[in-house]
Order: structure tokens, then C-alpha cells, then sequence
């Protein structure tokens, strides 16, 4: 809960500690391998299950292959309502590069084209009252709507002056923003949205994480950490909470890395890291750790055939360049 001017309230517990440690060795080894640029077929891949989760997690029915289906401008039978909401989501999501996290209007120009023709306040901060109701009982009372104006500018404020880890910002960014609940509707995947893009300008690899995806698997575990903060008075477990999220989608891009690749985008992402360098097989197998010494060969030998290698010598003193 913030308070005019003050530091949003939570502490940093040692499970905080760890879960960063853990989280920065992991941003390490992805950055070191170039695994933050993922293919492209990856990346949309990523994309489509991000939409997806996020959608469902408010409820919304269409599925990735329907999801596939809109991208590729194919006809979906399903509610308008639904896909609405997933054309909106395409169309920010292909906009992230264009909004600055730190800038109240960029947030409301995202929230404007994701809830475009859903509400009639699209892209407007609230000045109404809302309470959350989950089932038959309110979950939560938002702050009144003559305070979200104020309360938005000062967690803005937060985020950009605040001296803590980006991490632990991003989370508190979160939390704090679905307590505030600034917009009528949408701030469930907003807030979601918004952690991303905090993330991504100084984490690359954030703009692809299935973030979502676990998020939307332990969704009752989501909610009850936001409702634990909100009695507690302090954003600490969901902090805690969305760090393990963090992890784990890290984690997820570790252990798929070198399953999903194929000669050639294993070519291309050395060849970001090799430059103009002559390298070795041996260079190149040191990159790719879960190939075997063939696949180098085979990948090295399709490279020559295909013009974008140069060999020099032969067999296991041959070096290569780009």
C-alpha cells in the first residue's frame, strides 16, 4: 500500500536473497550463450503462449492454435469479445519496443489499444470507486478513485528514483499496481505487461520469458499472494512469489536451449559472439555444451558449403571465420 511520497512497504528477507543470486547467475549464463536472442520461430512460439496465459488468466476461451490462427490473419469461430481481446493484446505486444516503462502516459496509451472497444474508458486512469469481487465476496477495495492520480504518480516516482534492485522493483511495481487498480478494467494483464517491460530494458531476455505461462499455472497461488500482501500490509510474499516465477521461466530457457535449436540458428547465434575471430571446433563446441563433437562438424561442414564460413587448414587444426 503506498502512502503520498513514501516508499512503497515491503523487506528484503533472505528467500529475496537467494531467489536474486539465483536469478542473476541464470541472466549470466543466458546472456554468455546469446540465448536472449531467440529464434524466430521461438519467439513467436513465446509470444503466442504469453497472450495466451495472460488471457486466460481473466478468463478469456481461445486457445494457441486459435491464437496462431489470428497472427496469421485466418478466421477464428469463437466469442467477439475474446477475440478482441486477443487482437488488442497482439497489437501491444508488437508495440513493446514503443512504450516507456517509467511514463504514466505510455502506460495509458498501452492500456488504450489493449482494451480498445472492450470499455468505453480505454487508455483513462479511474476516478470511480471499484471494489474486486471474486465468487460472492469482495476480495478487495480498491483506493478511492479521487486518489488513483496521485498513487499512480508516486509509484512512478518510486520506480524511477528508487535505489533497489530493477528486480525487486519490478515486483513491487506489480504488486502495487494491481492494489491500486488505476483502470476500470484490464490492470490484471497490465500490471503483468508492465513488470515485463520494466524488466526488459535491462534484461533483453524478458521480452520472450514465459512469464505468463507460470503465472498462469499456479494462478490461485497469483491471487493468494496478491490477497496475503494486501492483509499484510506489504508487498514482501508477492515479491517473493513472482521472483520464483522469474526463476523457474529462466530456468525453462536454460534447459530448452540447445534442444530447440538446429544447425543453422546455432551458426548464426555464434556467429554474434565469434565477430570477425578465426575460432576452433573446439571454440564452437565450448559455446554449445550439449552438442556432441559430429554435430559441431556437421555444423561447422554446412557452413562452409553454404558460403558463410571460411576454412582454413586442416581437419582438427582447421579454423574458421566468418
Amino acid at each position: 500500500m503506498i502512502l503520498s511520497l513514501m516508499k512503497p512497504p515491503y523487506h528484503i528477507t533472505s528467500e529475496i536473497l537467494s531467489l536474486i543470486a539465483s536469478i542473476s547467475e541464470k541472466i549470466g549464463e543466458i546472456n554468455a550463450a546469446l540465448l536472449y536472442k531467440p529464434t524466430t520461430e521461438l519467439r513467436k512460439k513465446n509470444r503466442i503462449k504469453t497472450i495466451q496465459s495472460s488471457l486466460e488468466i481473466e478468463g478469456n476461451t481461445l486457445t494457441e492454435e486459435q491464437i496462431t490462427a489470428l497472427l496469421e490473419n485466418k478466421r477464428v469461430v469463437a466469442p467477439q469479445k475474446d477475440i478482441l481481446e486477443v487482437q488488442n493484446a497482439i497489437k501491444t505486444y508488437e508495440q513493446l519496443h514503443q512504450f516507456n516503462p517509467y511514463q504514466i502516459k505510455d502506460l495509458e496509451r498501452a492500456h488504450s489499444i489493449l482494451m480498445n472497444g472492450l470499455i468505453e474508458s480505454a487508455g483513462k486512469l479511474r476516478t470511480t470507486n471499484v471494489g474486486i469481487v471474486k465468487g460472492s465476496k469482495v476480495e478487495h477495495i480498491a483506493p478511492g478513485g479521487g486518489m488513483v492520480k496521485a498513487l499512480v504518480k508516486d509509484l512512478f516516482g518510486y520506480l524511477k528514483k528508487d535505489k533497489d534492485l530493477l528486480l525487486i522493483k519490478s515486483c513491487v511495481f506489480h504488486y502495487e499496481f494491481e492494489f491500486i487498480h488505476p483502470f476500470i478494467d484490464g490492470n490484471g494483464r497490465m500490471g503483468r505487461l508492465w513488470q515485463t517491460l520494466i524488466l526488459m530494458q535491462r534484461y533483453p531476455v524478458f521480452e520472450f520469458l514465459p512469464v505468463e505461462s507460470l503465472i498462469k499455472q499456479q494462478q490461485s497461488i497469483y491471487y493468494s499472494k496478491l490477497s496475503e500482501s494486501d492483509k499484510k500490509g506489504n508487498s514482501t510474499p508477492f515479491i517473493e512469489f513472482m521472483l520464483g516465477i522469474i526463476q523457474a521461466a529462466l530456468e525453462e530457457v536454460l534447459q530448452l536451449q540447445n534442444k530447440t535449436l538446429y544447425t543453422e540458428d546455432r551458426i548464426l547465434l555464434f556467429k554474434d559472439k565469434a565477430g570477425k575471430n578465426t575460432f576452433t571446433r573446439k571454440d564452437y563446441l565450448n559455446h554449445f555444451k550439449n552438442i556432441s563433437a559430429p554435430t559441431a562438424s556437421r555444423d561447422l561442414k554446412w557452413a562452409v558449403e553454404q558460403g558463410i564460413l571460411s576454412r582454413f587448414g586442416d581437419k582438427r587444426l582447421a579454423e574458421y571465420q566468418f
